[in-house]
């Protein structure tokens, strides 16, 4: 039976259609693979559909009707009768946490539920991680253990930023109060530090020298304020956020004179 690709399962079986010479109601549609968008360009995949003339898919169905026996149509109502009580359940504990969620979760159960999002966005990004909490100065630490960190950390540390973004998001939407959340890989966000340090450092200097304002990279809100820490102590500038997250960046200029 031959396949047909897409971007888009839609896609797909307007590819087989043409393909075939044939409308939608002529063909039995099979969906193979419903495809993924993947997630910053990784794990993408096409949708995947078979289409199979009617024609032919009704005589198979007919022969069937006429060989199936009284028991074997007593299992099937069965079985109808078990998917449906199956479905009604999942839709149970489904409203039960959407219930849950809009009342907000209690800090434990928040966090529970982000470990679970992060490994589940791991396995898409085809770097499965196991996570470990921890800790650091009023902040929640996710710490990713995988054997792929370049895959989830990225160019720059801008896969990592990614998901930074992505856990503050979920976790302020579904959680009582505000969590602080830091996603790490490895040992990143400790090297990340230093060489926001050295940033700082270099672009006060640059500031100083030019007397021109520093725009610098887009970059995580507690990445922004360690920045702004190291150059608070510095009275020949000043530093403010700008942008709308995750595109934020924070800005050092010379400081004002005044006379």
């Amino acid at each position: 039976m031959p396949i047909y690709e897409g971007q888009s399962v839609e896609e797909a079986i307007q590819n087989g259609l043409k393909a075939l010479g044939v409308t939608q109601d002529e063909v039995q549609t099979t969906i193979i693979e419903e495809g993924k968008k993947g997630f910053l360009g990784v794990g993408k995949k096409n949708a995947q559909v078979s289409l199979e003339y009617m024609a032919k898919q009704e005589t198979e169905n007919k022969s069937e009707t006429v060989n199936k026996t009284e028991a074997e149509a007593e299992e099937d109502n069965e079985k109808s009768s078990e998917e449906i009580e199956t479905v009604e359940e999942v839709s149970d504990k489904e409203a039960e946490q959407a219930e849950k969620l809009s009342e907000g979760l209690d800090n434990q159960e928040a966090l529970t539920q982000l470990s679970i999002y992060l490994t589940d966005i791991t396995k898409e990004l085809n770097a499965p991680a196991t996570i470990k909490t921890s800790r650091d100065a009023g902040r929640i630490v996710f710490d990713l253990d995988t054997s792929k960190k370049g895959l989830l950390i990225g160019r720059h540390g801008k896969t990592l930023n990614a998901l930074q973004y992505l856990a503050q998001v979920y976790i302020h939407r579904i959680a009582k109060n505000k969590l602080p959340i830091v996603v790490n890989v490895g040992n990143y966000r400790q090297k990340r530090e230093d060489i926001l340090e050295s940033l700082a450092e270099r672009t006060a200097e640059k500031v100083d020298r030019t007397g021109m304002p520093a725009f610098l990279e887009p970059m995580p809100a507690f990445e922004r304020k360690h920045i702004h820490a190291v150059l608070s102590k510095k009275s020949y500038v000043t530093t403010h956020s700008e942008g709308d997250e995750p595109y934020r960046y924070l800005v050092v200029e010379p400081a004002k004179k005044y006379y």
